[in-house]
């Protein structure tokens, strides 16, 4: 796997996963060349024009390849109070936002599905500015297997929707799975199902949603601030 960009470059060097470093010529990052030279990565020095070949994404100078990200086990999460699911969101810049806002407002867990779903790959480590370290991702066959399962543990489903309560009238106390719906057609129907309560942002303007990294931010520090 290959990943680009400063912040996602060191993430990746401090959890030893680097198999190989392309890195500008006259790059004067000083942690990334002293974290590459400690732990003994093979590097090539390359002048800017290959770097652009190899990765049309600003990279900044460097980048690398990486074993594959490893996801963490479902059943690892069940005693954490919040755990955040994402229905079939298939952007990964929303991806690694969500990632991003999840480390900053304290959660640790995250869930999506195989299939129909952003995985986590370059463009995710950039957008989530090296928050991967602190974050734990499942990946699941079936979210709503999945929403069962947590309800059998105790956990309280909160999906995102239009039509639902106003998000701020909701109780977050207790254990709680915050559903993030897809970017386009909303959570899905079966999945509503297994929701006990519907979130909603109102809308006052013309726009009648906002974008699923938007909303996610929104409901998570709700849901911190009630707690």
């Amino acid at each position: 796997m290959q990943i680009y960009g400063k912040n996602a470059a060191l993430e990746a060097l401090n959890k030893n996963i680097v198999r190989k470093a392309y890195v500008y010529e006259h790059l004067k990052d000083k942690d990334i060349l002293a974290l590459l030279s400690k732990k003994k990565i093979q590097t090539l020095f390359l002048p800017k024009q290959k770097l652009d070949a190899m990765e049309k994404g600003n990279h900044q100078g460097i980048i690398l390849q990486i074993n594959d990200y490893e996801y963490s086990s479902l059943d690892d999460m069940l005693n954490d109070e919040i755990i955040v699911v994402l229905d079939h969101l298939e952007d990964p810049h929303n991806l690694g936002a969500i990632i991003r806002t999840c480390e900053a407002a304290g959660l640790k867990n995250i869930v999506i599905p195989k299939d129909r779903s952003a995985k986590v790959n370059a463009t995710v480590m950039k957008v989530s500015a090296g928050c991967l370290a602190n974050v734990n991702i499942a990946l699941v066959s079936n979210i709503n297997n999945t929403l069962e399962k947590l309800k059998k543990n105790g956990y309280w489903v909160i999906g995102t929707d239009m039509n639902g309560t106003d998000y701020r009238q909701i109780d977050y106390t207790g254990k709680i799975v915050l559903v993030i719906s897809n970017e386009g057609s909303g959570i899905g129907s079966a999945t509503k199902k297994h929701c006990d309560f519907i979130a909603s942002i109102p809308m006052k303007g013309k726009v009648n949603s906002l974008n699923a990294s938007v909303a996610a931010a929104l409901i998570i520090y709700e849901a911190v601030r009630c707690r």
